[in-house]
C-alpha cells in the first residue's frame, strides 16, 4: 500500500513540477501495484510514425537544434527541452555510424561554442537534467520510461555537445561556457554557479546511486560514458597533463567525497559484467503487436529529431564493430583506467589511485588504518573470477597489472590461491600469440609474470599443477604437463620471437628476469621445457658467432677503406653476450639449487655439451660455467663408465642416481637470482597515452577525429 502512495505522490510531483505542454494530452496510467488510476504527464502526442525518410545530414537544418544553438535564449522552464528531448534512436557504436553523426552535429556544435556566452542555452540544457536526476532513482522504482528516457536524451546531448567544446576551446573558455549566469546590464557578481563541477557531481551520484534496470541501462552507460568525455582533454595534448580542469574538479571540492564509492561501483560494473537488455525489454521497443503504450508515444514525433535517427540515420544500420557483451562493465573500466591514470594534483596525491591502492576483501575484518583515505572494501573472490574470465582485453590485463602492482591485499590474496592456473593461463596466452597483440598488451603480460615470480611460494606451487591437453599450444601436442614448464615454454618462445623480430631488449630483460625468479625452484621440467632451454642457449650460441664473424670481416674491410662507417657490432656484440649470461645464470641456478629434481634438464645439458664448451674460458662467462662444467664433466663420466648404446629410460636413471651421488659443496656458491619489477622514473608518459589509446580504440559510442588527437599516433599500439 505504501508503494502505491509514494507512487501517486511521485506523479503528481512530477505534474506539479513539470507541467503538462500546451496541446499535448495527458495519458492514463494504472499503478503498477494496484492498478488504481491516475494521470501521467507525456511531451508525446500519440500517432503513427513519419513515413519521410530523413538523412543525417539533415541534422544540421532540425530546427529544434538550430533553436539550441542558436542567438536566443531559451529558458530552463521552456516547453522546447520536453520536444528537443523526445528522440529515440539505437545508440551508435560502430566508428562508422559515430563519425557520421559527429560530422554531422559538429556546425550545430560550433555554432552554440559561438552564440553560447550571450545565451546561456548550455547551462539551461545542464539545469534540464539535473532538476530531472534529482527524481530519478524515484523514477525507475516506479518504473517511468517516459522520464528516465528523456533524461537519457538529455544526457546524450550534454556528452556530444561536451566532446565539441572540449576539442574547440581552452580549458579557461570551456568553464567559462559552464558559469554563464544571466545578469542585468551593468550588474557584476563573482559568485556564479559552476555547472560544471556540478554536473559531475551530478555524474558519479547517477553512477554510483541509481539501481541498475533494464530501464536505466543506458543512462548508467552515458554517464559513466559523459565522465570519460569530460576527461578527454588529454587527448588534445602531447604532453601528459599535470594541472588541468580534471584535477581542479575531481581531486578536490564537492566530487572528492564520491572518491570510494565511484572506484567501487566501477569495479563491480567490471565484475558483474551485466549484459545490456534485450531488445524487446528497450523502452521504445515496438511490441509484437504493434499497438505498446510507450511505442505509440515515441513514434509520434514526427518533426522532432526521432526520424533522422530512425529513418535512414545512424541507427539503421547494424554496428559494424564486434558487440561487447557488456558495454557498462567496457565503459566502467575504461573510466576506471583513466581516474587511476591521472598524475598527482600539485598539492594532493591522486584520490582515485589512493582508493585503488588500498581497497581490501569484504572477509577481511581488519579496521583501516586512519592514515588511508578513500578505503572501501570489495568481494576479491568476484573480482578475482572476472579477471581470469576477461584477460582478452588489453584494459583487464592492465587493470590486473595495476592491481598486482599497486594493491598489496590484493597481491596477497591472488598469490595464496590454490586455482593460480585460472589466471596464469589467460596471460600465457596473450604471450603465445605474441604476433596477434599488440606490444602494450604484452608488456602487461609479462610484467604480470615477473610481479608474480618474484614470490618463492608462487615459483613452487606453480610446477605442482598438472594440466592436460592445452589446446592452443601448436608447437607440440601437450597431453600432460605442469604449469610451471609451460610458464618456461612460453616464454622461451616469447624471447625467440623476439630475436628474430621485435630486436626488443625491454622484452627480453623481463622474460629472462621471469625465468631468472623461477630458476632455482624450477621442479620436475617436462622435457620439452628442457630441451628447449638448452635450444635458446644454442640459438644465442649461434647469433653470437656470426656477430663476432660479421665484426671481423668488416674489420679486415676497414683496413682498404677508411671512408665506410663500421655498423656497431660491438653494442650487438654486448647485448648477446648479456643474454647469454643470464640463459647460463639460470642454467646454475638449476643445477644449484634442485639439480636432483631435474633429470631432464641434466638429460638435455648433455645431450648439448658441446655447445658450451666454446664459453668455459670466455673471460665474460668463466665463473657461471665452473658448476655447469662440473656437472657435464660428472655426469658424462658416469654415463661412459655405464657403457655405450644407452637408452633414454637408462641414461635419466643413471642421471637420477648421480644426482644423489654429486656432492653438493663441490658446486660453488651464487647470490641468489632475484629481480623485482620497478616502475621507471615517470610511468605516465607511458601509461596516460596506453589509457587513451585504448579509450580511444575500444570505447563505446565514443567517436574522436583522428586528425585533432595530440597526445599518440593513430598507427601506435
Amino acid at each position: 500500500m505504501f508503494d502505491c502512495l509514494k507512487k501517486i505522490w511521485y506523479n503528481c510531483f512530477l505534474i506539479f513540477f513539470f507541467p503538462v505542454v500546451p496541446g499535448i494530452p495527458t495519458v492514463p496510467f494504472s499503478c503498477l501495484s494496484c492498478g488504481n488510476e491516475g494521470v501521467r504527464t507525456s511531451c508525446l502526442p500519440e500517432g503513427k510514425m513519419g513515413s519521410n525518410s530523413s538523412r543525417i545530414s539533415d541534422l544540421p537544418k532540425n530546427e529544434y537544434l538550430k533553436k539550441l544553438s542558436g542567438t536566443d535564449s531559451v529558458s530552463e522552464n521552456d516547453p522546447f527541452w520536453n520536444q528537443l528531448l523526445s528522440f529515440s534512436f539505437p545508440a551508435p557504436t560502430s566508428s562508422t555510424e559515430l563519425k557520421l553523426l559527429e560530422e554531422a552535429t559538429v556546425s550545430v556544435c560550433r555554432s552554440l561554442v559561438v552564440n553560447n556566452p550571450r545565451t546561456g542555452n548550455l547551462g539551461a540544457l545542464i539545469k534540464v537534467f539535473l532538476s530531472r536526476t534529482k527524481e530519478l532513482k524515484l523514477s525507475a522504482e516506479c518504473q517511468n520510461h517516459i522520464f528516465i528516457w528523456q533524461t537519457h536524451n538529455a544526457l546524450f546531448v550534454i556528452c556530444c555537445l561536451l566532446k565539441v567544446f572540449i576539442c574547440e576551446t581552452s580549458e579557461e573558455e570551456l568553464q567559462l561556457h559552464f558559469t554563464y549566469e544571466e545578469k542585468a546590464p551593468g550588474s557584476y557578481s563573482s559568485d556564479s554557479e559552476d555547472l560544471l563541477e556540478e554536473l559531475l557531481c551530478c555524474l558519479m551520484q547517477l553512477i554510483t546511486d541509481i539501481p541498475l534496470l533494464d530501464i536505466t541501462y543506458e543512462i548508467s552507460v552515458e554517464a559513466v560514458s559523459t565522465m570519460v568525455v569530460f576527461l578527454s582533454c588529454q587527448l588534445f595534448h602531447k604532453e601528459v597533463l599535470r594541472q588541468s580542469i580534471s584535477h581542479k574538479y575531481l581531486m578536490r571540492g564537492r566530487c572528492l567525497p564520491y572518491t570510494s564509492k565511484l572506484v567501487k561501483t566501477l569495479l563491480y560494473n567490471f565484475i558483474r559484467q551485466e549484459k545490456p537488455p534485450p531488445p524487446g525489454a528497450h523502452v521504445l521497443s515496438q511490441q509484437s503487436d504493434g499497438g505498446g503504450l510507450l511505442y505509440g508515444l515515441a513514434s509520434g514525433v514526427a518533426t522532432g529529431l526521432w526520424t533522422v535517427f530512425t529513418l535512414g540515420g545512424v541507427g539503421s544500420k547494424a554496428a559494424a564493430a564486434p558487440e561487447l557483451s557488456s558495454p557498462l562493465a567496457n565503459q566502467s573500466l575504461l573510466l576506471l583506467l583513466v581516474l587511476a591514470n591521472l598524475t598527482d594534483a600539485v598539492d594532493a596525491p591522486n584520490p582515485y589511485r589512493q582508493a585503488i591502492m588500498s581497497f581490501k576483501n569484504t572477509q577481511d575484518s581488519s579496521p583501516f588504518p586512519s592514515s588511508i583515505p578513500h578505503a572501501f572494501q570489495i568481494n576479491f573472490n568476484s573480482l578475482y573470477t572476472a579477471l581470469c574470465e576477461q584477460q582478452t582485453s588489453d584494459q583487464a590485463t592492465l587493470l590486473l597489472y595495476t592491481l598486482l602492482h599497486q594493491n598489496s591485499n590484493v597481491r596477497t590474496y591472488m598469490l595464496a590461491r590454490t586455482d593460480m592456473e585460472n589466471l596464469v593461463l589467460p596471460i600465457l596466452e596473450i604471450l603465445y600469440h605474441v604476433e596477434e597483440r599488440n606490444s602494450h598488451h604484452v608488456y602487461m603480460a609479462l610484467i604480470i609474470l615477473l610481479i608474480l615470480t618474484e614470490d618463492d611460494g608462487f615459483n613452487r606451487s606453480i610446477h605442482e599443477v598438472i594440466l592436460k591437453n592445452i589446446t592452443w599450444y601448436s608447437e607440440r601436442v601437450l597431453t600432460e604437463i605442469s604449469l610451471g614448464s609451460l610458464l618456461i615454454l612460453v616464454v622461451i618462445r616469447t624471447i625467440q620471437y623476439n630475436m628474430t623480430r621485435t630486436r626488443d631488449k625491454y622484452l627480453h630483460t623481463n622474460c629472462l628476469a621471469a625465468l631468472a625468479n623461477m630458476s632455482a625452484q624450477f621442479r620436475s621440467l617436462h622435457q620439452y621445457a628442457a630441451q628447449r632451454i638448452i635450444s635458446l642457449f644454442s640459438l644465442l650460441s649461434k647469433k653470437h658467432n656470426k656477430v663476432l664473424e660479421q665484426a671481423t670481416q668488416s674489420l679486415r674491410g676497414s683496413l682498404s677503406s677508411n671512408d665506410v662507417p663500421l655498423p656497431d657490432y660491438a653494442q650487438d656484440l654486448n647485448v648477446i653476450e648479456e643474454v647469454i649470461r643470464m640463459m647460463l645464470e639460470i642454467i646454475n641456478s638449476c643445477l644449484t639449487n634442485s639439480l636432483h629434481h631435474n633429470p631432464n634438464l641434466v638429460y638435455a645439458l648433455l645431450y648439448k655439451r658441446d655447445l658450451f664448451e666454446q664459453f668455459r674460458t670466455h673471460p665474460s662467462f668463466q665463473d657461471v660455467m665452473q658448476n655447469i662444467d662440473l656437472v657435464i664433466t660428472f655426469f658424462s663420466s658416469r654415463l661412459l663408465q655405464a657403457g655405450a648404446e644407452l637408452s633414454v629410460e637408462r641414461v635419466l636413471e643413471i642421471i637420477k642416481q648421480g644426482a644423489v651421488a654429486l656432492p653438493k659443496d663441490r658446486l660453488k656458491k651464487f647470490p641468489e637470482l632475484k629481480f623485482k619489477y620497478v616502475e621507471e622514473e615517470q610511468p605516465e608518459e607511458f601509461f596516460i597515452p596506453y589509457v587513451w589509446s585504448l579509450v580511444y580504440n575500444s570505447a563505446v559510442g565514443l567517436y574522436w577525429n583522428p586528425r585533432a588527437i595530440q597526445l599518440f599516433t593513430m598507427d601506435s599500439d
